[in-house]
């Protein structure tokens, strides 16, 4: 059986940084990716805007993942591609995984694992789209798969349900190469994707965003042919007598992401219900010792750099892991967070602590102030807080005395 310190399970960009980090750490790491050819999502995603915040420049996604494949080949780590993870045991020291690829069954033993498994799409019937079954019908990733990975158009007139930001790119995409977008579709009476990508996407192109209104049905046997849309109230049921059809041959969904978490399941990782991620401390690792997240797999992420940024934390601490008793805080929040990201504070790492969080609803003036026993420690003030968009905040615990009996809290103050 092969043994390694570090097993990192996933080739994107969480997965890059958790390998290269723990390789940094002086770990012997080992990275596993199902897809022949390491870089994740990012490969198919030509658009420029990746690396603003990691890189001070605005790359495109195989630019972006270019940059860590080449550091990672660099480093001699071990690569697994066309691998498939099908088991994974915890054993008295560490973990058996159990992998298939094309030369059969592997069994590798390792210290600790990184789960950096992303996230997948939504599909037409988890959002309740009624009808038939027509070709057509395409989630906003495969639409952009077909067109900038095979060069296929998947549609020449179609509607977009949806405004997150894969949604937004996949109209100004397919406006490029020609299709008539004849409107995004929005059940929620505010856009789902970053303000830039909807001045950039949409308004510069002419494109109709029709808030609090959804596809309910669609129509045609082989080939798509029309789509029903209703307006819906405010808990996003449609509204008797508010239908139109509208012909078109193809329908793209943009209806939220999912993180891929199955693995972390079969081990009995703990989720976060609001996140779908598991319940991470601060040093990314989650309720079963030794197995770490990151990425998309911990929380769906608006920017690629923040991905990076967790798996090298991630990787980091699963490569200096050792089984010790935990002693940890859990972060409290109001209901102002729609969540927050990671859940508890590790006392026996560094205090210094990076969160991620996202607001419940559209805030403007507010305040995100941190309390340790109900004493104000932290406060950060922003002129609006928006769903979409997630927020980044570094807070420093370290000379505040913190025990495990310690209440922390997060809360929004909203003028």
């Amino acid at each position: 059986m092969k043994q390694t310190d570090v097993i990192v399970i996933g080739g994107g960009p969480a997965g890059l940084s958790a390998a290269l980090a723990a390789h940094r750490a002086g770990a012997q790491t080992l990275l596993i990716e199902r897809e022949p050819r390491l870089g994740g999502i990012l490969k198919q995603c030509i658009h420029d805007g990746f690396g603003l915040v990691r890189f001070s420049e605005a790359l495109t996604g195989p630019e972006y993942a270019d940059r860590d494949i080449n550091a990672f080949k660099q480093t001699g780590i071990e690569a697994l591609t066309t691998t498939f993870v099908s088991r994974i045991k915890k054993t008295a020291d560490g973990f058996t995984l159990t992998a298939v690829n094309e030369t059969g069954v592997i069994t590798i033993a390792a210290r600790s694992l990184v789960l950096a498994t992303g996230c997948r799409e939504r599909t037409a019937r988890q959002v309740f789209i009624h009808g038939t079954r027509p070709a057509g019908i395409f989630t906003a990733g495969t639409a952009q798969h077909y067109i900038n990975l095979l060069g296929q158009m998947p549609t020449k007139k179609c509607v977009i349900l949806g405004s997150g930001d894969i949604g937004l790119i996949m109209a100004r995409r397919l406006t490029l190469e020609g299709a008539t977008v004849l409107g995004v579709y929005e059940a929620k009476p505010t856009p789902s994707g970053l303000t830039r990508n909807i001045y950039q996407c949409l308004h510069d192109f002419d494109i109709p965003l029709h808030l609090s209104k959804t596809v309910t049905r669609v129509y045609g046997e082989e080939r798509l042919t029309a789509v029903e849309v209703c307006a819906v109230d405010e808990n996003m049921q449609p509204i008797s007598g508010t239908s139109e059809i509208i012909a078109c041959d193809g329908l793209i969904l943009s209806v939220g992401l999912i993180p891929e978490n199955e693995l972390a399941e079969s081990l009995g990782v703990a989720l976060d219900p609001r996140t779908k991620g598991p319940i991470c401390n601060t040093a990314l690792m989650t309720s079963v010792d030794g197995v770490f997240s990151c990425g998309n797999a911990l929380h769906v992420n608006d920017l690629v750099d923040f991905v990076s940024e967790s798996g090298d934390l991630a990787g980091t601490f699963a490569a200096n892991y050792r089984p010790k008793p935990r002693s940890e805080i859990a972060l409290k929040t109001d209901a102002n967070f729609a969540y927050l990201v990671p859940q508890r504070l590790n006392l026996d790492d560094d205090l210094k602590t990076i969160v991620y969080f996202r607001s419940q609803r559209v805030l403007h003036h507010c305040a995100v102030i941190v309390r340790v026993n109900e004493q104000e420690v932290f406060r950060k003030s922003y002129s609006h807080l928006r769903p979409p968009e997630m927020e980044r905040l570094e807070v420093d615990f370290s000379k505040l005395n913190l025990t495990s009996n310690t209440i922390l809290s997060f809360e929004m103050e909203v003028s």
